[in-house]
């Protein structure tokens, strides 16, 4: 069994609202095989609280805006550490770069097929890539 439709169209979204707002390393796997309780988790990281507090007001926008999907449930958000966005298809983890590196969630699903993100996401990420290359020579 792989991802439904519906999850692969809220994890484009996700994903591309994410990139919107300059997450970092940006994933997504398809957990059906493993978990009966969603399809995908989303999986992306920003350097600070304030950035991952604004990643997850365009995430829930993007999704709710264009594919009438709300979180059934949230968590996490008065830290602004790692926020938790359940969507009952598909889960969005935002989290601050270090708990991203403490927790390894790709650690975890690694085993798990990657879902292909929108061109768009991928090229956004590898211009971030190279600024920061460049920055640090």
């Amino acid at each position: 069994m792989t991802a439904s439709d519906r999850a692969a169209q809220l994890v484009r979204i996700a994903a591309e609202a994410a990139g919107d707002k300059l997450a970092d390393d940006i994933l997504a796997y398809d957990v059906s095989e493993q978990l009966v309780i969603t399809d995908a988790f989303v999986l992306c990281s920003a350097a600070n609280d304030r950035q991952v507090r604004a990643i997850v007001d365009e995430v829930e926008k993007r999704l709710r805006d264009e594919a009438g999907a709300k979180p059934v449930r949230r968590e996490g958000e008065r830290e602004g550490r790692w926020v938790l966005l359940d969507y009952a298809d598909v889960i969005v983890h935002i989290q601050h770069e270090e708990d991203r590196v403490f927790y390894a969630l790709e650690r975890l699903w690694k085993d798990c097929p990657l879902i292909a993100l929108p061109d768009a996401v991928n090229a956004h990420m590898e211009q971030r890539a190279r600024a920061v290359g460049s920055a640090s020579e």
